[in-house]
């Protein structure tokens, strides 16, 4: 099976350099990094270790933890409680992770018929949610407590979402026909 990172650069970056009509190769659209987020709100210590441990499975580096930056009375919220935690991929992991993620985890997803093409934010990056962390094989079913959703961003060097669109359909991200 070939790697994502072989894949882009013998057979991705040769397409869009044609398609695009790039002459440098520094210039080619490229992944930059891969930002897995999990935001949990307000939940107990024994809660929070178990999602930060499914989150190092997931994604193979120890997550870092969000605290809440300010008190609010209405939310039971304090400041400098943890609310969420977020990992940064960057090299060979990221490529890693995109691989899991595009050939065995969204497939599992129940009644898939890919991904929206319009979650582009206008600057070439894409950001993916997911309600379930079960869809990863790491995860062991039967020790969820709760299902937990997590945001997947995908940062590239493309300028456009066009570019962008066509770079992650290349690498294989299965987006859904119109």
């Amino acid at each position: 099976m070939i790697g994502l990172k072989e894949k882009y650069k013998d057979e991705v970056m040769p397409s869009l350099k044609e398609d695009l009509g790039i002459t440098n190769v520094s210039r080619v659209p490229q992944l930059t990094k891969v930002v897995v987020n999990m935001g949990f709100g307000i939940i107990d210590k024994n809660e929070l270790q178990g999602l930060l441990e499914q989150l190092t499975l997931l994604t193979g580096q120890k997550p870092v933890v969000n605290k809440a930056r300010k008190s609010i009375a209405n939310f039971k919220l304090r400041d400098g409680m943890n609310i969420g935690a977020k990992v940064t991929l960057r090299g060979d992991r990221m490529y890693e992770f995109l691989n899991r993620l595009i050939n065995v985890a969204l497939p599992r997803i129940r009644d898939f018929r890919g991904i929206s093409s319009t979650a582009f934010d206008g600057m070439g990056n894409y950001t993916l949610g997911l309600k379930d962390q079960s869809i990863f094989p790491e995860i062991d079913a039967n020790n969820i407590k709760k299902t937990q959703g997590m945001d997947i961003t995908i940062v590239t060097s493309a300028t456009t979402n066009e570019e962008a669109l066509k770079l992650l359909t290349l690498l294989g991200m299965p987006f859904a026909k119109k």
